[in-house]
């Protein structure tokens, strides 16, 4: 049996036999990167040393038991009182011999697991490594290296990523020492940012064992790939430096020790621009060779550069651009809000929305507004929604603005009359028909036979229609908003008593499209619950193979998931899709770059499982709870007024309760047409991807229109170099600008300040204090750890009783508000999504702060006051929970841009009208 190669016998391949360095090691030789020469003892040597010494079921016990570290001390003791079978130390003699290296010559000695260094499981650091070893040392050296497979950090990290221990072995990397006189390490894609276009490389003097481990200063340098040469550098002062300890080849082991660095070399480059670029140039080649950035560790010696380990990079981040800071407007002669249509962008816009967006939403905006005004109130270029730094933003003219809000007043009569296809009946008659009919139009199409130029049109006409529909659901809001408001201030002026329920008790317990979709959910659950090996099989099973099995259904034997009965997971599959068909349209942001419920299942499975484990309220019951209270209080109040203020009530309470319900039936069905939309766009990125022009189908969102509508009619491979670089420079720019907080509006001056900042979003710069303040939408006091959710891809971290935090909300995060003890946004006022489900639930919501899900942190312990419309960050660990349920808050009148300047003259004119009766 071998139990030795040497690395010129061995590629990456050789894994199992080799481990993860060994066989690195040995690729980067066989491919003629300049590596000193070593040899690998083989984890067949490591297993017959145990055996041979009647270890293998004793480190077994010992590593399954109690302390890891109890259990680390104990297994090298063994270790090292065993024995080296004869065989293995005369294939490990001759190896030396097979080197070459003269009588003086050291050796490293590493650890090479077979989990090691792989793509997925960084295991560096793991198990131990030994410099400067002399052959006298190396059985020893090389019997620790074994032992360190079982040290308590390799056996704590295996435990955490659930990396089993079965048929786990070591093989161990002999190499010859070089002295270098400048070591360190080269990642070849910048680790800080994942910038893949640079190269990050630090050093310092002396070994480089130091350097890998953190132990001295570094000089640090981002160098351009394509150029080799330093985008900036950072010389630190090395005061110390790793070099070989003294000791014979006799009478110690060797190893390393810590030296001052002379005072003259202590703030000097260790590499000059030469050296760095020779350097960098290797880095760029080794790269190529495995086809993944490689953090690489180097040594120069004499002249020289030498490898002694590259390795993918593990948890590299997706490449991302600087942060914006400049705020120019494109415009200067007039406003910016981030509002309206903007809550549901809370990110940068994908490249190809961002195209079509602004045009679609200033055509059907300018179109409702000329109708509602009947004249030339809004002029061509008034109204748009560009893009400052990927954000979206309402731009509104300046004379545009005056002159609407002049002629508000008749505007809002013609949405109570339903005018010109607006206001609520406007919506049911016209809006939503017409909508739901272009989707049912197009869903009877079939793709694959539609050209290019047919697809995109369909893009066109789908992102139209939505746009269309959005803003005749602007046309209901004001309406509901008007409605609730001025109930609630009649109630409050001319009908309330102590010890009544606030306002918001006779407009609860409605039915709305997301209440619908959460009972649907529910019901599911319920049904699922009655079968509880299926359960069982679904709470077990992790969310994404789930997902992956439902898109399975019906494709013959490989449907399903483990532990479900095939005939029972047929049948909730179908229930499931069933769900999907009519709720899957919510929309978590409305850039079709956003997968919906109806692609990406996830989110909903999490509230699932959520409902399987018996946590959560039924939203049946909370409902008729709910119901039957408004209508008991309806009844109290009734009895007691005098014929005058029961006629008002009755006629403001019925406006409110026939209009309020409406807005969240209205907002829910926006994304109507989404999941067709992608589907379109998706199939054109196919046909796109074939054609060699993109890199992948959903690439396409990053394409300005202009290059998909040359692609429309001539799908040339000659495109594709071109527009798969500038994909992911877009791609990388917005990830970039996703880590600003833009600003709420723009331009920051103060007379727009005065005149709207009560209806924006808290500012940023303001809140810098252990409080941070926001509109107090849905009352009451809870004290509970945060969860900062950035989107449907974190739902399943979700826990019962957490504090929701998130940029926004919209209807597709309605059943996450059943496990939030509280939510806390950065966007979002007192007519939001959010607060209204968070009434309609009965806890806090603070909205609007501009900066919750940038100073909070998931577990954080927070203290959320929906009254008083503020966070405490800065809590006591011991401080007992604190909780009560939503009451009415007090929330700032919102001054609207040019609705809600006619809110809040139309609800007063109405209350003194009421008050003069």
């Amino acid at each position: 049996m071998v139990f030795t190669q040497r690395f010129e016998e061995i590629d990456g391949g050789d894994v199992a036999s080799a481990g993860g360095k060994g066989a690195n090691l040995g690729e980067l030789t066989r491919a003629g990167f300049p590596v000193p020469p070593g040899f690998v003892i083989l984890t067949n040597a490591y297993v017959a040393f145990l055996e041979s010494n009647g270890l293998t079921a004793r480190v077994a016990e010992l590593a399954g038991g109690g302390s890891s570290d109890d259990a680390e001390r104990e297994i090298r003791a063994l270790f090292r009182s065993g024995v080296v079978p004869e065989g293995i130390s005369e294939e490990i003699q001759a190896a030396l011999l097979s080197l070459g290296a003269g009588p003086e010559a050291t050796f490293a000695v590493r650890s090479s697991a077979t989990a090691e260094d792989l793509a997925d499981a960084s295991f560096a650091g793991q198990q131990d490594t030994y410099l400067n070893i002399h052959p006298a040392g190396l059985e020893g050296a090389i019997k620790d290296c074994w032992a360190s497979l079982w040290t308590a950090r390799a056996m704590d990290y295996r435990a955490r990523r659930a990396i089993g221990t079965e048929g786990l072995s070591l093989a161990v990397v002999i190499q010859v020492m070089v002295e270098s006189e400048v070591s360190g390490v080269m990642f070849t894609a910048n680790p800080r940012t994942g910038r893949r276009e640079e190269i990050m490389v630090s050093a310092a003097w002396g070994l480089g064992e130091s350097v890998v481990s953190g132990a001295v200063s570094t000089d640090d340098y981002v160098v351009d790939k394509s150029s080799a040469k330093a985008k900036s550098s950072f010389i630190a002062d090395k005061d110390v430096m790793t070099v070989y300890a003294t000791g014979t080849p006799d009478s110690t082991p060797g190893g390393t020790a810590e030296h001052p660095v002379p005072d003259a070399q202590r703030r000097r480059a260790a590499l000059d621009d030469e050296q760095l670029t020779q350097l960098s140039a290797l880095g760029k080649e080794i790269e190529d060779h495995f086809g993944a950035p490689q953090d690489i560790e180097w040594a120069l010696a004499s002249g020289h550069v030498h490898v002694v380990q590259s390795r993918p990079i593990t948890a590299l981040p997706e490449p991302a651009g600087d942060a914006p800071t400049d705020w120019t407007v494109p415009y200067p002669d007039g406003l910016y809000f981030r509002a309206s249509i903007v809550e549901q962008l809370p990110d940068p816009l994908s490249t190809l929305f961002a195209d079509m967006i602004d045009g679609s939403v200033s055509k059907s905006i300018t179109k409702l507004l000329g109708e509602a005004f009947k004249g030339k109130a809004v002029r061509e270029g008034d109204v748009a929604l560009p893009t400052i730094n990927g954000y979206a933003y309402y731009y509104y003219r300046n004379s545009g603005m005056w002159r609407v809000m002049a002629k508000f007043p008749g505007a809002m009569v013609s949405l109570a009359r339903g005018q010109a296809h607006m206001g609520v009946q406007g919506w049911r008659e016209y809006s939503h028909p017409l909508y739901a009919k272009l989707v049912r139009d197009w869903s009877a199409k079939n793709l694959s036979e539609l050209s290019n130029a047919e697809l995109f049109d369909g893009v066109s006409q789908l992102l139209d229609g939505g746009t269309v529909y959005y803003t005749a659901v602007q046309s209901v809001i004001p309406l509901a908003a008007t409605s609730e408001i001025v109930f609630g201030r009649y109630y409050e002026t001319f009908v309330r008593r102590a010890g009544d329920p606030p306002a918001l008790t006779f407009l609860l317990g409605f039915d709305s499209e997301p209440i619908r979709a959460e009972k649907s959910l529910y019901d599911l659950a319920t049904w699922t619950r009655k079968h509880p090996g299926l359960a069982g099989a679904i709470t077990s099973a992790p969310i994404q193979a789930i997902a992956r099995a439902l898109t399975r259904t019906g494709e013959g034997s490989d449907v399903g998931i483990p532990g479900a009965d095939p005939e029972l997971w047929q049948e909730w599959s179908a229930k499931f899709h069933t769900h999907l068909d009519r709720y899957g349209h919510a929309v978590f942001n409305l850039d079709f770059l956003n997968p919906v419920p109806a692609d990406d299942p996830s989110p909903l499975l999490s509230t699932l499982k959520f409902y399987l484990r018996g946590q959560g309220n039924n939203p049946h019951e909370r409902q008729e709870k709910a119901k039957n209270r408004r209508e008991e209080q309806t009844r109290i109040v009734r009895r007691r007024l005098d014929p005058a203020r029961r006629a008002a009530f009755d006629r403001l309470l019925g406006w409110a309760q026939a209009t309020v319900p409406v807005r969240e039936d209205a907002l829910a069905d926006i994304g109507l047409a989404w999941p067709l939309l992608r589907r379109v766009l998706l199939e054109l990125g196919r046909r796109l991807t074939e054609a060699g022009v993109i890199a992948a189908p959903d690439d396409v969102f990053w394409l300005r229109t202009q290059e998909v509508t040359a692609a429309r009619t001539s799908l040339a491979g000659s495109l594709a170099d071109s527009l798969a670089d500038a994909v992911e420079q877009r791609k990388m720019a917005w990830r970039g600008q996703r880590k600003a907080n833009p600003p709420q509006m723009l331009p920051e001056i103060t007379w727009a300040n005065r005149a709207f900042g009560s209806m924006m979003p808290a500012n940023s710069r303001e809140q810098s204090g252990d409080t941070i303040t926001g509109v107090g939408a849905s009352g009451g006091k809870v004290t509970a750890p945060a969860r900062v959710l950035g989107g449907p891809a974190d739902f399943d971290r979700m826990e019962p009783g957490d504090v929701l935090v998130a940029r926004m909300t919209t209807p597709a995060w309605t059943s996450l508000f059943a496990m939030a003890s509280a939510v806390v946004t950065d966007v979002g006022g007192p007519l939001s999504h959010s607060s209204i489900v968070a009434r309609e639930y009965g806890i806090p919501a603070v909205l609007g702060t501009a900066v919750a899900t940038s100073r909070i942190e998931s577990g954080q312990l927070i203290r959320v006051d929906g009254d008083a419309g503020t966070v405490t960050l800065k809590i006591d660990a011991q401080e007992p929970p604190e909780a009560s349920s939503a009451r009415p808050s007090k929330v700032r009148t919102a001054v609207g841009i040019a609705m809600g300047a006619a809110l809040a003259a139309g609800g007063v004119a109405v209350v003194r009208r009421l008050r003069r009766r």
